[in-house]
């Protein structure tokens, strides 16, 4: 059986897999966020009386339903405690994997960019690894020096610090490699909070009240401080593990300052709902998000190609039948219905007859020539005279 195969078959699973664990781990995480920031304080004396910090009543399915939070722990542990932690564990590790799959095991077409830098496949899957790492490291010591102190210094440092990681792979890897590394180093410090600090933190909580002691409160708060900086990451993580998919984001001559906008725009709108879940309608950081958004996707816009881009002064008088050997050469190994560099043509784009290479014109112009996404890892050495050709025929008209 074709190894391009296996790896498609693998990838299909695993992202199949990681797509439904993660929606598990990010509506427990919105739902306990929002559920803390819902919460009113107990009426009833008795309630107070026992521990409970807050209370709401909810209705779903045809249920009724009134969750009730303690300020640190019920007097007595029940029988049976439900844990939230195999969906984030379970998120990082298939994510991994496909990573693996996706990208560690095709560096040499999926990471390196020759033009970027002379690294070889090994070297860039390093800094890949090192870059998941090093981002948990930075991440938890700038909470643990910082979080006591200035919430606000803290928010600022580790923005500078991702926006500084993403032009730095930027320079290294491929863009659509270095914005899924930014998109996994977060998600992996995200996890990482879930198993070194807000389960143990839960553990050591009902350690101490078997033990029959009262447990310390510091070790909710961490594990809630914590929770909170989830929730604010999983917009923009979830932003980079779609990005791949838009190469006129990663492409950019300033790919990483559009990321750090996007990012920006999604902790404003993530805001928005935070503070809406406890009853405040700032309809300032949606509309700041928004603004932004439309200000980056206007930036990044590809300019359109006309007489006066073609270089060389070549007429745009160039037809199909002109550009189709340069399209066989370079694009048919994937995108026919026999392709020789992967099993299946992506996207379903084929290219082999001229009636195809016509009808998928303005799409071949945007990839080629306008975002020079395309050949992947330019694989098959498509020239800038042959970029050139394809956009004088696109300015003629694609005839």
């Amino acid at each position: 059986m074709d190894f391009s195969y296996l790896i498609d078959v693998g990838s299909l699973l695993l992202r199949w897999l990681h797509l439904i664990v993660g929606i598990a781990w990010i509506g427990s995480s919105f739902y306990f966020v929002w559920l803390d920031n819902s919460l009113k304080p107990p009426v009833d004396r008795e309630l107070r009386e026992k521990g409970v910090g807050g209370e709401l009543w909810a209705v779903h399915g045809g249920g009724f339903y009134n969750p009730q939070k303690y300020l640190v722990a019920p007097k007595q542990l029940p029988d049976e405690l439900h844990w939230f932690k195999w969906e984030s564990y379970s998120t990082w590790l298939t994510g991994f994997f496909l990573l693996g799959v996706l990208y560690y095991a095709q560096a040499a077409t999926y990471m390196v960019d020759p033009a970027k830098a002379d690294l070889a496949p090994t070297t860039a899957v390093a800094i890949g690894l090192a870059t998941l790492a090093g981002g948990w490291l930075v991440y938890d010591a700038l909470c643990r020096l910082l979080m006591g102190r200035s919430l606000l210094l803290f928010a600022a440092l580790y923005f500078i610090f991702v926006v500084a990681v993403a032009w730095a792979l930027g320079q290294l890897l491929s863009g659509r490699a270095a914005f899924l590394h930014v998109g996994a180093m977060i998600a992996t410090t995200m996890s990482a909070n879930v198993f070194f600090w807000i389960i143990p933190g839960q553990k050591t909580t009902v350690a101490a009240m078997q033990r029959g002691e009262t447990p310390d409160p510091i070790h909710g708060q961490r594990a809630k401080q914590r929770s909170v900086h989830n929730n604010y990451l999983t917009l923009p993580v979830l932003f980079c593990m779609i990005s791949n998919h838009y190469a006129f984001t990663y492409n950019h001559p300033h790919a990483w300052l559009a990321l750090a906008a996007i990012m920006l725009a999604a902790v404003l709108i993530r805001h928005f709902f935070n503070l809406r879940h406890k009853g405040a309608f700032a309809w300032q950081y949606p509309l700041a998000g928004g603004l932004i958004l439309a200000a980056v996707f206007v930036w990044l816009a590809p300019a359109p190609v006309s007489r006066s881009t073609v270089e060389n002064g070549q007429k745009p008088a160039l037809t199909v039948n002109d550009i189709q050997p340069v399209v066989t050469a370079r694009c048919s190994g994937c995108h026919s219905a026999t392709p020789t560099l992967m099993p299946a043509a992506p996207a379903g784009v084929v290219l082999d007859t001229a009636a195809q290479i016509r009808a998928l014109g303005p799409r071949i112009l945007t990839q080629t020539v306008q975002l020079k996404a395309m050949p992947l890892g330019n694989v098959t050495a498509m020239s800038e005279a042959e970029r050139q050709q394809l956009a004088a025929w696109a300015a003629g008209g694609y005839r």
